[in-house]
């Protein structure tokens, strides 16, 4: 039954932040522009900043940034920043804030968002919990009955921070419509965005037992209200507020307790006032995949991983796909993964390129096109290649960061005190270097891309046999111009620096990646001339635009176009992951030594051998575990160090704590080791979720002793796949899932033009049991989908049931529990679809 599956839930976004427009000026009657940044945020957290983009009220940033979301949040921010040059507090010039619940409302479009301002109205979140019972009381047998409202207030999460601080306490006040009867307040609460109270309060109402009713309470309302105390001028700080009715739906009931959890508001009288501060460009793309057990997939799985094997490949499910979604990209990106995952990604490719190629005239036109084959070549080199792409492009990448050398070669945009010769010269160098690293990295090419890459050659022989040149037309598109040359102009994107480009910097990657995409367009032509758009650039291409360059780029590419070419092993290990974390010292007296830190900002960077920090980035590293040490790698609960984003790395002998710069940072990070050391991982294996204390022990268990045996498991999900290329099946079947299931009608509609005339006529590859075929197919996919659309909906209905609203999981004012149980309160289920089962004569 899917009410006894395991299911979960998994959230991704990828955005892409476009531009700002009539951002305001500095001053009154100012001219003068502004450096802008834009920050990603979830609810406060930044997770991302884009470049700065320096004198200017109109800023183009193009940034690109996609990431799974870790954690619960309500809402999705970006906040526009003037940089400071001063080393004063940058200044947020306003906000664009889109609610969880919203995201679906802009998916997949440009869209542009009013700026808002920022105030401490606009900047409320979190939740607080409250048990409130209505009670009668008596004193004593001659004084009146009375109504007391006992108002406990339990605790807070998830609190605004204020300039990084957060000291909060609640006020607890009773109201007769506009006018406060009482008001009393918690203590303070110092350095917690998630504070505990468990304070009671009361508050007596006067009022006979026997006439209590609706109207003598409807003018009264509790509102509790949530502040920051800040010091100084400035005085408490609101963070939020709550409102409960004592009569009403919403009402009290007297002798009944509500233990209740509310998602705070803004003030009710709060005036939203326009502010004309600009509009800022934002394409969405949010999607959360409910991921319930493998064996609910299975019926579809089969059908996708038999998609090589079905002819006509235009037959097949994986086809099918690509024939109904408009945007090839969602379909590539699961197909892919689970391909690579089952060991099949060759003949997939394959299958669908056959096709491509059989149906091109024109061999310069091979793979252009944003086809389902070409997206997925694209998502192939990307998970199979990326770490190949760092070891060829991340050296050279990193030189011209550091250097920063001038490269403008365009006349009209020399900069004061530049000469177009040295310019010249320093764009030369860095090509050469380029071309070099590039040329020389055949044997490092990983084999999964080569036999694919041999494959691609092959049917260029076959359908083009008199023309030599097709073979690496075929290969230098996606090996040039959709592989290296996209990674020279986004270096961020695909993770080969995590500097901040600045103008400069970028203009010359681009001036390189024009050269690479150049270079790649020309060798698989006749010819050695390729045109410009730029009269500029042709200084440049004709000095590598000749027969000695152009053989060693066909040279490297038949090296990796050979199923057999012998593969180098690289010299030094892979590269996983770097950046800078915050490390707590590892000294087991180090609370007693006032003069050294506790938490110190170092710099670290995971290979395929170990881990390994320094003090900073390029210096020598001042430790390395091996990966053999690892046992297990575990999140850090918020209350052991009072520090968010924190995970440890288990060692047999001392664990090693660290803080992430956000959630989004430190899931990587946890994900990212626990696929490196997998083969370390044993379910018997056992860690201390707490931390030891000289005095006191350790703080899950008690034990007295820092070597005693751990008190709780270690997460030991084995992985079975090379930590690279480690692919999550059932979610990826999911995702599949979702896009045949939105496509549904569509799916009906093949299905009838497979009923009634042949789909394919005018195919030279048509036969009459096309027809069949393909009607088999889509009557077995839309079997699969209505399956998991029932097995969905049986789950969505017993999760509705099971939450209470104002329950820890849906507070009160959860605008997401109220459309999830408005959904699951449907009788009508998942659409239904005229059963499939007999086939086309």
């Amino acid at each position: 039954m899917a009410s006894n599956a395991r299911v979960r839930v998994e959230e991704r976004i990828k955005i892409n932040i476009g531009e700002a427009k009539n951002l305001p000026s500095r001053g009154h009657g100012s001219v003068g522009g502004r450096d802008v940044f834009c920050t990603v945020n979830l609810d406060q957290e930044e997770v991302h900043r884009t470049n700065t983009v320096e004198k200017t009220l109109n800023p183009f940033f193009g940034d690109e940034y996609n990431f799974d979301i870790p954690r619960k949040f309500r809402w999705l921010s970006f906040y526009i920043y003037d940089r400071e040059r001063s080393g004063k507090q940058d200044k947020v010039l306003g906000k664009v804030s889109i609610k969880k619940e919203d995201l679906r409302k802009y998916q997949g479009k440009d869209h542009w968002f009013d700026i808002l301002p920022v105030d401490c109205d606009s900047e409320v979140q979190g939740e607080v919990h409250l048990e409130v019972r209505l009670e009668p009381i008596q004193k004593s047998e001659d004084a009146p009955t009375l109504t007391r409202l006992s108002v406990r207030v339990i605790e807070c999460n998830g609190l605004t921070k204020n300039n990084g601080a957060c000291d909060p306490h609640v006020n607890v006040s009773l109201w007769c419509e506009n006018e406060k009867l009482e008001s009393k307040r918690t203590k303070r609460k110092s350095k917690t965005t998630s504070p505990t109270f468990n304070e009671t309060f009361h508050f007596e109402i006067p009022q006979r037992p026997g006439e209590i009713t609706a109207d003598s309470l409807a003018a009264l309302q509790l509102r509790v209200t949530v502040w920051h105390d800040s010091p100084g001028i400035f005085g408490n700080i609101f963070l939020g507020e709550v409102r409960v009715p004592l009569t009403g739906e919403a009402g009290l009931k007297l002798n009944l307790s509500h233990d209740t959890w509310y998602f705070l508001q803004p003030r009710e009288n709060n005036r939203v006032i326009a502010h004309d501060l600009g509009s800022l460009r934002l394409k969405l793309n949010y999607t959360s995949d409910e991921v319930i057990s493998s064996k609910h997939y299975d019926q579809l799985l089969g059908l996708v991983l038999q998609s090589p094997m079905v002819k006509p490949v235009t037959c097949s499910a994986a086809y099918i796909l690509g024939q109904v979604v408009s945007n090839k990209q969602e379909a590539a990106e699961p197909l892919v993964r689970l391909f690579l995952h089952h060991g099949k990604i060759v003949p997939f490719i394959e299958s669908l390129s056959e096709r491509e190629i059989a149906l091109e005239t024109d061999p310069n036109t091979i793979f252009r096109g944003n086809t389902l084959v070409s997206k997925c070549m694209d998502e192939l080199m990307k998970l199979a290649g990326l770490h190949y792409l760092h070891t060829v492009l991340r050296p050279v990448v990193e030189r011209i960061y550091q250097e920063r050398r001038p490269c403008e070669v365009d006349p009209g945009k020399l900069g004061d005190g530049e000469r177009l010769e040295t310019n010249f010269a320093n764009l030369k160098g860095y090509i050469q270097e380029t071309f070099a690293a590039i040329s020389k990295s055949a044997y490092q090419c990983p084999s999964t891309m080569c036999r694919v890459f041999a494959a691609l050659k092959r049917q260029a022989r076959v359908f083009f046999p008199d023309n030599q040149e097709v073979q690496y037309c075929v290969l230098s598109g996606f090996v040039f111009l959709r592989f290296f040359a996209p990674a020279l102009l986004n270096p961020k994107l695909f993770d080969l620096t995590q500097e901040q480009l600045d103008p400069q910097t970028s203009r010359t990657l681009k001036l390189i990646s024009k050269t690479i995409n150049s270079l790649g367009s020309c060798v698989g032509s006749r010819s050695s001339v390729v045109s410009c758009k730029e009269e500029y650039m042709m200084a440049i291409n004709k000095d590598f635009f000749t027969d000695s360059y152009l053989q060693k780029l066909r040279l490297f590419l038949d090296v990796i176009s050979t199923e057999s070419a012998p593969h180098q092993a690289l010299d030094s290990p892979i590269i996983l992951k770097e950046g800078q974390l915050v490390k707590r010292a590892m000294s087991r007296r180090i609370s007693l030594n006032i003069f050294r830190p506790s938490f110190v900002r170092r710099h670290f960077c995971l290979t395929t051998r170990g881990l390994s920090y320094s003090i900073s980035k390029g210096e020598r590293p001042r430790n390395e575990i091996p990966v053999d040490n690892i046992r297990g790698v575990e999140p850090v609960d918020e209350a052991v160090f009072k520090k968010r984003n924190m995970f440890r790395i288990v060692q047999p002998d001392r664990d090693l704590y660290m803080q992430a710069n956000n959630c989004v940072e430190q899931k990587e990070w946890v994900d990212i080791l626990s696929k490196v050391v997998s083969h370390n991982l044993d379910k018997t294996e056992q860690y201390h979720p707490g931390l030891f204390r000289e005095a006191a022990g350790w703080t899950c268990c008690r034990s007295p002793t820092q070597t005693a045996i751990g008190c709780a498991p270690v997460t030991a999900d084995k992985l079975h796949a090379d930590i690279k290329l480690a692919t999550d099946s059932d979610r990826e079947m999911e995702r599949l899932y979702a896009l045949f299931s939105a496509h549904l009608d569509q799916l009906r509609r093949l299905q009838d033009s497979f009923s009634y005339h042949p789909a394919y006529a005018g195919d030279p590859s048509f036969e009459p049991k096309d027809t069949v075929v393909g009607y088999n197919t889509v009557a077995s996919i839309i079997s699969a989908v209505n399956s998991l659309q029932q097995e969905h909906h049986d789950h969505d209905r017993s999760r509705a049931r099971g939450i209470r609203y104002g329950s820890r999981m849906a507070p009160i004012g959860d605008d997401n529990y109220l459309q999830l149980r408005a959904a699951a309160a449907s009788e009508s289920g998942p659409r239904r679809y005229r059963p499939v089962g007999s086939t086309p004569g």
